[in-house]
């Protein structure tokens, strides 16, 4: 059945529609499986909000005032965008909040199985003031943390983290060692993703032995840490048990504690638990499994980029980005984009410019394959280093251990900073020298000679 008389509306224009501020947009790459690409398009509408395959008797006027309407549509360019009315969305009945289960339900929901659309993936979508201003946003962000390690709240630089390795298998000693291991060089440690109460390391043990060597390398150091605990669960309950055990266990040091919520497995309802239960906390949102429907190679779903423009709306101080193409993770040095979703407070995006009207920034948390010699081209690509930067096996990798992989990395951001050539400027950062002895694939890679450079 066409629908297109009823879904469609080619006529609407973009800027209008922005400037109403009555629809969130929605920018699609989608490709019919049969019939034509318009009738396609509004279907896909249709099944998106007021509509089914069929005419049904329950449709009033009303009804028809809130239909999901296609206003642009580009065959060629397998280009499709749906405006949304606002009204369409859940809302809390506590407060009135909307919420991102109710957006994800609509914009990627049922719409993505029907039998006539061969595949689709939302790219983008524009969020009017109105709608932003219905979602809770960061209650914490990296300023948080620069206040706890005594920096400047504004340009505090990067806080040099990394992650316990291997990801599973220590028992609480070995990990809090670990931990006291690299705090002697570096600032931030956080939990991998896995890993919270397994049977050989359980959670309250766990938690007893990192608190202390926290506190022993606090003294040792003169120098304030941070540990970012794992409390993803299904159940609401365990998260805030968990959080509880951990707040109560660090004591004096609680204002040091992030707490991670793996916010793509666990969902949204995991993320608003901790933000709203702990606004104090730094909230780290691990994307572990985000790749299934987010990668450059899958048809549907939705991109890396919606999910940091989500991920900032409900509520995220700290969201994982990548390596943007320098580190092993997939991605490109155009993923910097996903990053200025998180930090800023105007960003374009693949097919719109989002104004974020004050909202707080999150936070970019560097990870996965990074070392002291990728990072001055990742930085360079960033443009700046207000990050976390979690390097495990950039720390750990380290020939000289765990903290000297810390200060190796603090000798890389130096130097970017100083446009220094990194071999020369190795020459007087033994860590840093080391660390091109410690990963020398990448160091072959990215600095031809850089033997020749550190020997002279």
């Amino acid at each position: 059945m066409d629908q297109s008389n009823r879904y469609a509306a080619l006529e609407l224009d973009e800027a209008s529609l922005i400037a109403g501020g009555g629809h969130v947009l929605c920018a699609y790459a989608m490709k019919p499986k049969r019939g034509t690409y318009l009738a396609a398009a509004a279907h896909f509408a249709a099944e998106s909000s007021t509509g089914t395959n069929v005419e049904v008797c329950t449709t009033d006027d009303f009804t028809r005032g809130v239909d999901a309407l296609v206003y642009e549509v580009d065959p060629d360019r397998e280009l499709m965008k749906i405006a949304f009315p606002i009204a369409l969305f859940d809302r809390n009945i506590i407060d009135g909040k909307a919420m991102i289960a109710s957006f994800l339900t609509l914009a990627v929901g049922n719409n993505q199985g029907m039998d006539d659309i061969a595949y689709a993936k939302l790219h983008d979508f524009y969020a009017p003031p109105a709608f932003l201003a219905a979602f809770d946003g960061p209650a914490a962000n990296i300023a948080d943390l620069w206040r706890v390690l005594g920096r400047p709240e504004v340009d505090g630089g990067p806080i040099i983290g990394t992650i316990i390795k291997p990801k599973l298998g220590l028992r609480p000693q070995p990990f809090a060692e670990a931990c006291h291991g690299f705090w002697k060089g570096g600032d931030f440690i956080k939990n991998d993703e896995p890993q919270g109460n397994q049977i050989f390391a359980p959670l309250k043990e766990t938690i007893r032995a990192v608190a202390d060597a926290m506190a022993r390398a606090q003294d040792e150091t003169g120098e304030a840490k941070l540990f970012s605990a794992n409390i993803t669960a299904d159940d609401p309950a365990e998260i805030l048990a968990r959080a509880h055990v951990i707040l109560e266990t660090f004591g004096d040091n609680a204002s040091h504690v992030a707490f991670l919520v793996d916010g793509f497995v666990a969902g949204p309802t995991a993320v608003a638990t901790v933000r709203r239960n702990f606004p104090n906390q730094f909230l780290h949102y691990h994307r572990a499994g985000h790749g299934m429907i987010t990668s450059r190679q899958s048809k549907r779903g939705y991109t890396a980029f919606v999910l940091a423009k989500l991920a900032r709306m409900m509520g995220a101080s700290g969201l994982h980005t990548g390596g943007m193409g320098f580190g092993k993770m997939e991605g490109g040095p155009e993923d910097r984009a996903i990053a200025d979703v998180l930090d800023r407070q105007t960003v374009q995006g693949p097919a719109f410019r989002q104004e974020w009207g004050g909202m707080k920034a999150a936070t970019p948390i560097v990870s996965g394959g990074m070392n002291a010699l990728r990072l001055p081209g990742f930085f360079a690509n960033l443009k700046h280093a207000n990050v976390i930067l979690t390097a495990g096996g950039g720390a750990f990798g380290h020939l000289d251990g765990p903290a000297a992989g810390a200060r190796s990395l603090r000798a890389a951001v130096e130097a970017w900073r100083e446009g220094a050539d990194l071999p020369a400027f190795a020459r007087d950062h033994a860590d840093l020298a080391r660390a091109f002895y410690s990963f020398p694939h990448d160091a072959d890679a990215l600095y031809p000679g850089w033997r020749d450079t550190l020997a002279g």
